[in-house]
């Protein structure tokens, strides 16, 4: 468990990385980068794992999730990462917190 943990933090990270390296605009989109990455992976990572049935996020993670640009954050998700989290969770954790993934928005594989 410490570590899929583990990985799944990497994987956040990485996302956070190409965010911050990527002076806010990934694919011709604008991102929003003023989330503190540090509160998106320690209130969410649980939610969003591969291991276990979908949980609604805590309230702390839904504060990260709303202030968060979804579509930008999902066009960030590589096959890669999708390796240490759950895509289904990723959007059952965003509409849990009132967040919209706009339709035709490619999240990851999904």
């Amino acid at each position: 468990m410490a570590r899929t943990t583990n990985a799944l933090a990497l994987a956040m990270l990485i996302i956070a990385g190409v965010l911050l390296v990527s002076g806010q605009h990934v694919s011709g989109k604008s991102c929003n980068t003023n989330i503190n990455v540090s509160d998106l992976i320690t209130k969410c990572e649980k939610y969003v794992g591969k291991q276990g049935p979908p949980a609604k996020p805590s309230h702390d993670c839904c504060v990260v999730v709303r202030k968060a640009n979804v579509p930008c954050l999902c066009s960030l998700v590589t096959k890669d990462i999708e390796n240490f989290i759950s895509m289904e969770k990723v959007a059952y954790v965003t509409k849990s917190c009132g967040k919209k993934i706009p339709p035709g928005t490619k999240c990851g594989s999904m």
